[in-house]
């Protein structure tokens, strides 16, 4: 962009009748004034960041991290997005035009942006019902998660997934069951080491579902046969409306594995969040088993849309964790306060991402809706159409793969 903008600036001042157009010189100072600026720009800071508490592990993470300029102005950009899809959500929901079961993300971006860019392409996550951020951190675009949650024919699961049951490439939902994805996550990291594949997968939950017993069937077995899986406990604070303290008898989730090594990390910053899951994958690739990941976060709505979420806290803690430990704020000065960006840059970054979204809304509430007759579509693949029953004995339909 420099040499470019230098190149430009060249031309100007150089060219034979430069002097003879009166709108040569203030194009020259406009482009001299844009050169500095991104000349000015640092190209990477590096910050210190939260220890993380450690479960039979001598060492862990590093406790300082490098950024580019590039690095975070995408991270910024992604969660940004993410923010705004779900109160565009939160809204389309409140106008009934989104209905049933809808939970939302916001307050929790760094954890899905942090893990996305820890690991690759080609690793596989699967997570519970609160899926629409890690949805577009693996690949789908906003316009096609927000018809998904319209119930339109351009959704990501044409309209008849929902909320809750999204996918992409390596990415396996979006789960309704609670805890029923964790054993799912053990057999996709079953399915990497059985083929030879130096890939990973980051299995998710929440500290309400870290008492179900499926989970400690499924740590007994992939710690047994040293299966590459981050298991993730996604701590909100909250299982519904009861707070952890009442919920579990022990709330470092972290060590809940036991013979798993384990860490507890800052689930609020994007930079602790990435260099961690870097550890832990790591630790899984070269295979010395699972490791049991907790992130400390915060969500700003309720459980669901039919939670209004202050029954059981206050609205003044809801807000201290805004002012305090909100993730986009802390990468925002972060940033501005080490030359990565300057709150003008930012500011454009939020106007397209707000525009960004009102697209995708608009795609999102105009777009058909599928017709009953595909009610029974894809429920296999690759297979030759086949009749399913309706509601009544009377009433058919016809699958297509």
């Amino acid at each position: 962009m420099r040499k470019m903008l230098l190149a430009a600036l060249s031309r100007l001042l150089q060219g034979p009748a430069a002097h003879h157009k009166p709108g040569a010189v203030s194009e020259a100072a406009r482009l001299v004034v844009a050169s500095r600026n991104y000349a000015d720009f640092a190209n990477e800071a590096s910050f210190d960041i939260k220890k993380c508490d450690l479960h039979r592990l001598e060492e862990g993470p590093p406790t300082t991290a490098v950024m580019t300029r590039e690095q975070g102005l995408q991270y910024y950009r992604t969660m940004q997005t993410i923010r705004r899809m779900e109160l565009k959500a939160d809204q389309l929901y409140k106008q009934k035009i989104i209905r049933g079961f809808c939970h939302l993300y916001d307050g929790q971006e760094a954890c899905c942006v942090g893990l996305e860019a820890a690991i690759n392409k080609t690793d596989h996550l699967i997570t519970a019902y609160r899926a629409h951020g890690f949805t577009y951190t693996r690949g789908i675009a906003v316009r096609e998660i927000l018809a998904e949650l319209t119930g339109r024919k351009g959704g990501c699961a044409k309209g008849k997934g929902g909320s809750m049951h999204m996918y992409a490439k390596n990415f396996y939902g979006g789960n309704g069951i609670v805890g029923a994805q964790v054993p799912l996550g053990a057999g996709i990291a079953l399915a990497c080491k059985y083929f030879g594949k130096d890939e990973v997968c980051l299995t998710l939950y929440g500290d309400g579902a870290a008492n179900q017993g499926q989970i400690f069937e499924t740590f007994n077995m992939a710690a047994l046969w040293k299966l590459p899986c981050i298991f993730i406990c996604e701590n909100n604070r909250y299982g519904m409306g009861t707070s952890v303290e009442r919920a579990a008898a022990s709330t470092d989730y972290y060590k809940r594995g036991d013979f798993i090594p384990g860490l507890r990390v800052d689930g609020m910053d994007i930079l602790a969040v990435r260099e961690a899951t870097k550890f832990a994958a790591d630790h899984c690739r070269s295979g010395k088993g699972p490791m049991v990941m907790e992130l400390q976060t915060y969500r700003y709505h309720g459980h669901s849309m039919s939670d209004p979420g202050i029954s059981y806290r206050t609205r003044e803690e809801i807000q201290e964790v805004r002012s305090k430990s909100d993730p986009i704020t802390l990468l925002k000065d972060r940033m501005v306060n080490n030359n990565l960006a300057n709150v003008e840059e930012l500011k454009e970054i939020d106007v397209e991402v707000r525009k960004h979204i009102e697209d995708a809304a608009q795609f999102a509430t105009t777009d058909p809706e599928p017709s009953l007759e595909e009610l029974g579509n894809c429920i296999y693949s690759n297979e030759p159409p086949f009749e399913v029953r309706g509601p009544n004995q009377w009433t058919r339909y016809k699958s297509v793969g």
